[in-house]
Protein backbone atom coordinates (compact mmCIF):
# COMPACT_ATOMS: atom_id res chain seq x y z
CA UNK A 1 0.00 0.00 0.00
CA UNK A 2 2.87 2.36 0.71
CA UNK A 3 4.26 1.65 -2.77
CA UNK A 4 0.89 2.45 -4.34
CA UNK A 5 0.60 5.69 -2.37
CA UNK A 6 3.83 7.13 -3.77
CA UNK A 7 3.95 5.49 -7.25
CA UNK A 8 1.49 4.65 -9.99
CA UNK A 9 -0.02 1.21 -10.42
CA UNK A 10 2.25 0.23 -13.31
CA UNK A 11 5.41 0.84 -11.25
CA UNK A 12 4.25 -1.61 -8.59
CA UNK A 13 3.19 -4.15 -11.24
CA UNK A 14 6.57 -4.05 -12.98
CA UNK A 15 8.42 -4.65 -9.71
CA UNK A 16 5.94 -7.45 -9.05
CA UNK A 17 6.85 -8.85 -12.48
CA UNK A 18 10.50 -9.02 -11.43
CA UNK A 19 9.65 -11.31 -8.51
CA UNK A 20 9.53 -14.60 -10.51
CA UNK A 21 13.19 -14.17 -11.47
CA UNK A 22 14.27 -13.95 -7.84
CA UNK A 23 11.88 -16.67 -6.69
CA UNK A 24 13.06 -19.15 -9.34
CA UNK A 25 16.66 -19.02 -8.12
CA UNK A 26 15.61 -19.03 -4.47
CA UNK A 27 13.57 -22.16 -5.16
CA UNK A 28 16.60 -23.84 -6.69
CA UNK A 29 18.68 -22.89 -3.66
CA UNK A 30 16.27 -23.68 -0.82
CA UNK A 31 13.33 -25.78 -2.04
CA UNK A 32 15.06 -28.51 -4.04
CA UNK A 33 13.95 -27.54 -7.54
CA UNK A 34 16.04 -27.52 -10.68
CA UNK A 35 17.39 -24.22 -11.95
CA UNK A 36 15.28 -22.55 -14.66
CA UNK A 37 15.61 -24.08 -18.12
CA UNK A 38 16.85 -21.99 -21.05
CA UNK A 39 13.26 -21.33 -22.12
CA UNK A 40 12.24 -20.25 -18.63
CA UNK A 41 15.37 -18.15 -18.16
CA UNK A 42 14.68 -16.41 -21.50
CA UNK A 43 11.09 -15.76 -20.45
CA UNK A 44 12.21 -14.26 -17.16
CA UNK A 45 14.84 -12.20 -18.98
CA UNK A 46 12.10 -10.77 -21.21
CA UNK A 47 10.31 -9.68 -18.05
CA UNK A 48 13.45 -7.88 -16.85
CA UNK A 49 13.82 -6.26 -20.29
CA UNK A 50 10.28 -5.00 -20.15
CA UNK A 51 10.77 -3.67 -16.64
CA UNK A 52 13.92 -1.82 -17.74
CA UNK A 53 12.08 -0.31 -20.70
CA UNK A 54 9.31 0.84 -18.41
CA UNK A 55 11.73 2.51 -16.00
CA UNK A 56 13.05 4.65 -18.88
CA UNK A 57 9.54 5.99 -19.57
CA UNK A 58 8.46 6.56 -15.97
CA UNK A 59 8.06 10.23 -15.00
CA UNK A 60 8.56 9.44 -11.33
CA UNK A 61 12.00 8.00 -12.08
CA UNK A 62 13.00 11.07 -14.10
CA UNK A 63 11.83 13.57 -11.49
CA UNK A 64 12.61 11.72 -8.25
CA UNK A 65 15.33 9.33 -9.39
CA UNK A 66 15.83 6.16 -7.44
CA UNK A 67 13.83 7.62 -4.54
CA UNK A 68 10.62 6.76 -6.38
CA UNK A 69 11.62 3.09 -6.34
CA UNK A 70 12.62 2.61 -2.70
CA UNK A 71 9.26 1.30 -1.51
CA UNK A 72 8.57 -0.77 -4.66
CA UNK A 73 12.02 -2.33 -4.28
CA UNK A 74 11.28 -3.24 -0.67
CA UNK A 75 7.99 -4.66 -1.86
CA UNK A 76 9.84 -6.81 -4.41
CA UNK A 77 12.17 -8.23 -1.75
CA UNK A 78 9.34 -8.91 0.70
CA UNK A 79 7.05 -10.56 -1.85
CA UNK A 80 9.87 -12.80 -3.12
CA UNK A 81 10.75 -13.99 0.39
CA UNK A 82 7.06 -14.48 1.18
CA UNK A 83 6.52 -16.65 -1.90
CA UNK A 84 9.40 -18.98 -1.06
CA UNK A 85 8.69 -19.13 2.66
CA UNK A 86 4.98 -19.72 2.04
CA UNK A 87 5.77 -22.70 -0.17
CA UNK A 88 8.16 -24.00 2.48
CA UNK A 89 5.40 -23.81 5.09
CA UNK A 90 2.77 -25.51 2.94
CA UNK A 91 5.21 -28.36 2.23
CA UNK A 92 6.52 -28.94 5.73
CA UNK A 93 3.50 -28.13 7.93
CA UNK A 94 0.41 -30.33 7.64
CA UNK A 95 -2.75 -28.45 8.57
CA UNK A 96 -5.80 -30.42 9.65
CA UNK A 97 -8.25 -27.89 8.17
CA UNK A 98 -8.38 -25.94 4.92
CA UNK A 99 -8.72 -22.68 6.86
CA UNK A 100 -5.58 -23.23 8.93
CA UNK A 101 -3.06 -21.35 6.75
CA UNK A 102 -5.44 -18.42 6.28
CA UNK A 103 -6.16 -18.08 9.98
CA UNK A 104 -2.48 -18.24 10.94
CA UNK A 105 -1.58 -15.71 8.26
CA UNK A 106 -4.19 -13.23 9.43
CA UNK A 107 -3.37 -13.66 13.12
CA UNK A 108 0.37 -13.27 12.57
CA UNK A 109 -0.23 -10.29 10.30
CA UNK A 110 -2.15 -8.25 12.87
CA UNK A 111 0.79 -7.08 15.09
CA UNK A 112 3.01 -5.75 12.27
CA UNK A 113 -0.04 -4.24 10.55
CA UNK A 114 -0.93 -2.23 13.65
CA UNK A 115 2.72 -1.29 14.18
CA UNK A 116 3.16 0.05 10.66
CA UNK A 117 -0.17 1.91 10.91
CA UNK A 118 1.06 3.60 14.08
CA UNK A 119 4.45 4.44 12.56
CA UNK A 120 2.75 5.89 9.49
CA UNK A 121 0.50 8.15 11.55
CA UNK A 122 -2.66 6.47 10.30
CA UNK A 123 -4.34 6.43 13.71
CA UNK A 124 -3.90 10.19 13.97
CA UNK A 125 -5.31 10.69 10.48
CA UNK A 126 -8.32 8.51 11.34
CA UNK A 127 -8.92 10.53 14.54
CA UNK A 128 -8.83 13.81 12.62
CA UNK A 129 -11.17 12.40 10.00
CA UNK A 130 -13.68 11.29 12.66
CA UNK A 131 -13.58 14.68 14.37
CA UNK A 132 -14.00 16.52 11.08
CA UNK A 133 -16.80 14.47 9.52
CA UNK A 134 -18.37 12.71 12.49
CA UNK A 135 -18.09 15.31 15.22
CA UNK A 136 -15.89 12.98 17.26
CA UNK A 137 -18.33 10.05 17.01
CA UNK A 138 -17.21 6.96 15.15
CA UNK A 139 -20.82 5.91 14.53
CA UNK A 140 -21.67 9.31 13.08
CA UNK A 141 -18.56 9.14 10.92
CA UNK A 142 -19.58 5.75 9.52
CA UNK A 143 -23.07 7.08 8.78
CA UNK A 144 -21.57 10.01 6.90
CA UNK A 145 -19.71 7.78 4.48
CA UNK A 146 -21.14 7.56 0.93
CA UNK A 147 -23.09 4.39 0.16
CA UNK A 148 -20.79 3.62 -2.78
CA UNK A 149 -17.75 3.73 -0.48
CA UNK A 150 -19.38 1.35 2.00
CA UNK A 151 -20.35 -1.07 -0.78
CA UNK A 152 -16.81 -1.04 -2.17
CA UNK A 153 -15.39 -1.61 1.32
CA UNK A 154 -17.64 -4.59 2.00
CA UNK A 155 -17.00 -6.03 -1.46
CA UNK A 156 -13.26 -5.63 -0.90
CA UNK A 157 -13.52 -7.58 2.36
CA UNK A 158 -15.30 -10.48 0.66
CA UNK A 159 -12.90 -10.48 -2.29
CA UNK A 160 -9.89 -10.31 0.04
CA UNK A 161 -11.21 -13.26 2.01
CA UNK A 162 -11.64 -15.25 -1.20
CA UNK A 163 -8.11 -14.37 -2.28
CA UNK A 164 -6.80 -15.58 1.07
CA UNK A 165 -8.34 -19.03 0.70
CA UNK A 166 -7.74 -19.56 -3.02
CA UNK A 167 -4.14 -18.34 -2.88
CA UNK A 168 -3.14 -20.91 -0.25
CA UNK A 169 -4.93 -23.65 -2.20
CA UNK A 170 -3.13 -22.63 -5.40
CA UNK A 171 0.20 -22.34 -3.60
CA UNK A 172 -0.11 -25.98 -2.59
CA UNK A 173 -0.68 -27.12 -6.20
CA UNK A 174 2.15 -25.36 -8.06
CA UNK A 175 5.72 -24.24 -7.47
CA UNK A 176 6.54 -20.94 -5.79
CA UNK A 177 7.70 -19.43 -9.09
CA UNK A 178 4.57 -20.53 -10.95
CA UNK A 179 2.41 -19.11 -8.16
CA UNK A 180 4.30 -15.82 -8.41
CA UNK A 181 3.76 -15.75 -12.18
CA UNK A 182 0.03 -16.34 -11.74
CA UNK A 183 -0.06 -13.19 -9.64
CA UNK A 184 1.77 -11.29 -12.36
CA UNK A 185 -0.55 -12.49 -15.12
CA UNK A 186 -3.71 -11.34 -13.40
CA UNK A 187 -2.30 -7.82 -13.40
CA UNK A 188 -3.42 -7.52 -17.04
CA UNK A 189 -6.93 -6.75 -15.82
CA UNK A 190 -5.51 -4.32 -13.27
CA UNK A 191 -3.73 -2.38 -16.01
CA UNK A 192 -6.89 -2.30 -18.15
CA UNK A 193 -9.03 -0.97 -15.30
CA UNK A 194 -6.35 1.55 -14.35
CA UNK A 195 -6.21 2.93 -17.89
CA UNK A 196 -10.00 3.25 -17.99
CA UNK A 197 -10.74 4.94 -14.65
CA UNK A 198 -7.55 6.65 -13.40
CA UNK A 199 -5.47 9.50 -14.80
CA UNK A 200 -2.17 8.56 -13.15
CA UNK A 201 -1.10 5.79 -15.50
CA UNK A 202 1.92 5.19 -17.70
CA UNK A 203 2.50 6.35 -21.27
CA UNK A 204 1.95 4.14 -24.30
CA UNK A 205 5.63 3.15 -24.32
CA UNK A 206 5.38 2.26 -20.63
CA UNK A 207 2.25 0.17 -21.22
CA UNK A 208 4.04 -1.62 -24.09
CA UNK A 209 6.95 -2.44 -21.77
CA UNK A 210 4.51 -3.75 -19.20
CA UNK A 211 2.82 -5.95 -21.82
CA UNK A 212 6.27 -7.29 -22.74
CA UNK A 213 6.74 -8.31 -19.10
CA UNK A 214 3.45 -10.19 -19.16
CA UNK A 215 4.23 -11.88 -22.49
CA UNK A 216 7.53 -13.10 -21.07
CA UNK A 217 5.69 -14.58 -18.13
CA UNK A 218 3.44 -16.67 -20.38
CA UNK A 219 6.45 -18.57 -21.77
CA UNK A 220 7.76 -19.64 -18.39
CA UNK A 221 7.85 -23.38 -17.77
CA UNK A 222 7.80 -24.75 -14.24
CA UNK A 223 11.07 -26.37 -13.22
CA UNK A 224 10.90 -29.98 -11.96
CA UNK A 225 12.08 -31.10 -8.56
CA UNK A 226 15.78 -31.90 -8.35
CA UNK A 227 16.48 -35.63 -8.60
CA UNK A 228 18.46 -37.19 -5.80
CA UNK A 229 21.79 -38.62 -6.83
CA UNK A 230 21.97 -42.41 -6.60
CA UNK A 231 25.47 -43.63 -5.66
CA UNK A 232 26.37 -46.87 -7.41
CA UNK A 233 28.00 -49.45 -5.10
CA UNK A 234 31.65 -50.18 -5.66
CA UNK A 235 32.75 -53.64 -6.96
CA UNK A 236 34.13 -54.46 -3.50
CA UNK A 237 30.76 -53.78 -1.86
CA UNK A 238 28.98 -55.99 -4.42
CA UNK A 239 31.43 -58.86 -3.82
CA UNK A 240 31.01 -58.58 -0.04
CA UNK A 241 27.21 -58.62 -0.37
CA UNK A 242 27.38 -61.77 -2.54
CA UNK A 243 29.49 -63.56 0.07
CA UNK A 244 27.04 -62.68 2.82
CA UNK A 245 24.15 -64.01 0.75
CA UNK A 246 26.03 -67.28 0.18
CA UNK A 247 26.77 -67.73 3.91
CA UNK A 248 23.28 -66.83 5.13
CA UNK A 249 21.61 -70.23 4.43
CA UNK A 250 24.50 -72.08 6.08
CA UNK A 251 24.23 -69.98 9.22
CA UNK A 252 20.48 -70.51 9.38
CA UNK A 253 20.98 -74.31 9.17
CA UNK A 254 23.54 -74.28 11.99
CA UNK A 255 26.43 -75.35 9.71
CA UNK A 256 29.89 -73.96 10.15
CA UNK A 257 32.38 -73.26 7.41
CA UNK A 258 36.08 -73.76 7.72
Amino acid sequence: MKSLSISNVETVIVFRALAPLLVSFMEASFLGRESPSMRSFAALSVIVLGATGYANTDDDFRTQGTKAYVWPLLYLVCISLEMVYGKKIIRSVKFKTFTGPVQYTNLLGWPPCLLFAYMGGEFGMLKNEIEEKGGGSFVAYCQSLPSAAVILLVAGCFIGTGIGYTSWWCRDKVSATSFTLIGVMNKCLTVLVNCLIWDNHASKAGIASLVLCIIGGTFYQQAPMRKEKVIDPSPGDVELADKLVEKEPLIQNGNKTT
